[in-house]
């Protein structure tokens, strides 16, 4: 199930659970900042969808490519993919946080994550109530980033033969 991880991975990274940290940062001395001068003591917030969304760390960061995450590295039990999403390595998205505060539960979710998206693919079919129309999956952000003409859908079971 590699793309489903791929698929999985690349919607954290696009829209992570949580768009600001819940902690903010101080400041220890000055520091320019993008020709800003942000002073000492000052108490920073940075929004996480940032990361997945910047250009010099993502190829068409706009794009969903889960393609991007299809590297794999050999481990002593085979192959798995290669992307180290606990930022161990790099920061590159923070859907769960980094370092010491990182999401304890980051394991469990992405396991139902996967779960999940796999069962409402194998049990249902999907399709566009309005096929001429399409999906509209342009964005707007509020606390969260959310698409901006909600998604309608029909579903209906699979009929297995």
């Amino acid at each position: 199930m590699p793309y489903l991880q791929a698929v999985i991975l690349e919607g954290l990274r696009r829209h992570p659970p949580v768009g600001l940290t819940s902690s903010s940062h101080m400041v220890t001395e000055d520091v320019e900042l993008g020709g800003y001068l942000v002073p000492k003591g000052i108490s920073v917030n940075y929004l996480i969808q940032d990361f997945g969304r910047n250009p010099n760390l993502w190829e068409d960061p706009m794009e969903f490519k889960p393609e991007r995450f299809l590297s794999y590295s050999e481990n002593g039990n085979g192959r798995k993919l290669s992307f180290d999403i606990t930022g161990s390595k790099e920061i590159k998205m923070l859907p769960f946080g980094a370092g010491r505060r990182i999401c304890p539960g980051i394991g469990l979710a992405t396991l139902n994550l996967e779960y999940f998206v796999a069962n409402l693919i194998w049990y249902f079919e999907w399709s566009s109530v309005d096929e001429k129309k399409g999906i509209d999956l342009s964005e707007q952000t509020k606390i969260t980033t959310e698409m901006k003409n909600p998604l309608h859908v029909r579903i209906s079971p699979r009929i297995n033969k």
